[in-house]
């Protein structure tokens, strides 16, 4: 990596500095838009004791779930188990400590972390197991939950295109969590489908400054889908009907 060039040519250099104990967002929304090749390597380095931050850990056998099954991570902070039946065992058994947090409040979270914020109130979550040894406070006839913010040591993302410099777009589904994670992480490594030279994104189309990304790295994905659902062939609709 050379001057404003983040670019860097291998998973090895992309996760540089990755250690055990240490905690990482993840990207994506169950197996949209996740960094596939980053979850895959950190697999491969053999961390443990990690806290993961990610919606959810997807399958068992593909993005987080290697993670699980390999048991490299300690605690996991997710807004549901999702389809994951290894992370179900995982914390129905006590193995893993699991920090379930509301959808949006997780999302602010990760959000607030990036913009230096440590903490902010919010209605979700009061009167419920959510709000439990945190600080509440009414305001204006409304009680609300104090909320700590989120950051972390790596944060890992995936964009659309990435330009040379780390200046990023996302796509569609890939806009989940991504944007955010990417101001949070301590070091913020991005996988991209498309790497591109500086002035060839619109400026008025960046999501993500490349102020936020120390490393890009070209990815290769399989892109699975979680689950593929299709309407009946001609031949099937004929014979049930």
């Amino acid at each position: 990596m050379a001057g404003l060039n983040k670019v860097v040519h291998s998973y090895e250099e992309a996760l540089k500095g990755l250690s055990n104990d240490m905690t990482v967002m993840v990207g994506g929304f169950g197996l949209c838009g996740i960094p596939e090749g980053l979850i895959a390597h950190m697999v491969k380095t053999g961390v443990t004791g990690l806290t993961a931050i990610s919606n959810n850990a997807g399958v068992d056998d593909f993005g987080l779930g290697l993670l699980l099954k390999s048991r490299q991570i300690d605690t996991m902070i997710a807004s549901y188990v999702g389809e994951n039946a290894t992370f179900e065992q995982q914390m129905l058994s006590g193995e893993l400590n699991v920090i379930l947090t509301p959808q949006g409040t997780l999302a602010e979270k990760i959000r607030a972390g990036g913009a230096g914020i440590p903490a902010f109130f919010t209605a979700t979550g009061y009167g419920t197991p959510v709000a439990e040894g945190k600080e509440t406070r009414e305001i204006d006839g409304r009680h609300y939950v104090l909320e700590p913010s989120l950051t972390a040591d790596f944060a890992l993302v995936r964009a659309w295109k990435a330009d040379t410099m780390g200046n990023l777009v996302f796509r569609k589904t890939a806009a989940n969590f991504n944007p955010m994670m990417a101001t949070a992480g301590k070091i913020t490594v991005v996988e991209a489908e498309h790497i591109v030279e500086p002035g060839e994104l619109d400026p008025d189309h960046i999501h993500t400054p490349g102020i936020y990304v120390n490393r890009v790295i070209q990815g290769t994905f399989e892109k699975r889908i979680e689950q593929r659902t299709v309407k009946p062939s001609l031949t099937q609709a004929s014979t049930r009907a």
